[in-house]
């Protein structure tokens, strides 16, 4: 039986250490694009998979797609990637097209193999939503030859399929109506910055003050929940009481923070005028109702759908980087 093939065997062939081999196979900076793309090249042609089958070359296509999130998700306060699902499932059953939800947690996210829809050959493809899916686990499902698209996700280093949200352009339309009623202090609570879709957002934000002279405040948090935005709020407001407004990094940590302010006396939007992100259902039942930016989650879907319709049919296709734009949506908790 022929030994697996190892990160070795793949530096050996082009002349590298197993360090670049090892950055390159789990997305980490310092290795050139072109370097990057030879180790991902030959890990293909070699069958350099964690453990995980090479799909044949003459596969019997299944129809199916599965649609990949964490498992944190599924029990979130933040109803946000089913409804991309939704979107993805009406455009695929027209294609003849079934989906599959599959949630993981960190243990599959570490070891590909354990990956059921891609180990048993049940899927052609896949739609990995959301920042919390690894890059050592993307990198392993395209070296398997998996045809995949990220939602709410890309890769900093490598080309890879994605379909995202307009994330600066919504958190700096959000600050710059809150700058234009008059706040001056206002703070951006935020999930973990290793989050692309946080770290969008939080840059959005900072370009709207930084242009009105005023300074920036960031309060981050290990998740992006309705606890962690009460929790927060409360760090917000006991280090700087003179805070008059709030950019949420979504719409679950702001109404998170809404809470958490009555409760510290603090009435929204007489006393702190609120704004979210995503605008998830929730959003304008809350009390008040939440200004927020909408995302177009169905539309993601079917765009993240389309494209990958698109790679499964020409395999060869480079890789897309696909925006999607906001819209700012003004209800009562801004108080404009």
């Amino acid at each position: 039986m022929k030994s697996p093939v190892t990160q070795r065997d793949i530096a050996q062939k082009l002349g590298l250490s197993i360090a670049t081999v090892s950055r390159a196979l789990n997305d980490q900076p310092g290795v050139s694009p072109e370097i990057r793309a030879q180790v991902l090249e030959a890990a293909r042609e070699m069958g350099y998979f964690p453990h995980l089958p090479a799909r044949s070359l003459v596969t019997a296509t299944t129809h199916t797609v599965a649609f990949v999130f964490h498992s944190e998700h599924a029990a979130s306060d933040d109803p946000f990637y089913p409804i991309i699902m939704t979107g993805a499932e009406s455009y695929l059953s027209q294609q003849g097209y079934h989906i599959l939800m599959s949630t993981i947690g960190d243990q599959v996210l570490d070891n590909p193999h354990l990956f059921a829809p891609v180990s048993q050959g049940l899927v052609d493809g896949l739609i990995l939503a959301g920042p919390a899916i690894k890059p050592s686990f993307i990198l392993a499902m395209l070296s398997a030859g998996i045809p995949l698209v990220l939602v709410d996700n890309s890769l900093p280093q490598t080309p890879v399929n994605c379909v995202l949200n307009d994330d600066e352009g919504g958190a700096y339309a959000a600050a710059r109506h809150l700058i234009e009623h008059g706040y001056t202090r206002i703070a951006f609570l935020s999930g973990p910055e290793e989050w692309v879709s946080n770290r969008e957002r939080a840059r959005g934000y900072c370009r709207a003050l930084y242009e009105a002279g005023l300074e920036p405040l960031i309060v981050h948090e290990t998740e992006t929940t309705i606890a962690s935005g009460e929790r927060a709020l409360r760090r917000l407001l006991e280090a700087h009481p003179d805070v008059q407004a709030i950019c949420a990094v979504n719409d679950a940590v702001a109404i998170g923070a809404i809470r958490a302010a009555a409760r510290m006396g603090r009435r929204t939007p007489g006393d702190l005028a609120v704004v979210g992100f995503d605008d998830i259902s929730w959003a304008q039942l809350n009390d008040p109702p939440l200004s927020t930016v909408h995302v177009f989650k169905r539309q993601i879907g079917v765009l993240a759908a389309q494209r990958l319709l698109d790679c499964i049919q020409n395999p060869d296709a480079p890789p897309a980087r696909i925006l999607v734009s906001t819209r700012l949506v003004l209800r009562a908790s801004c108080g404009h």
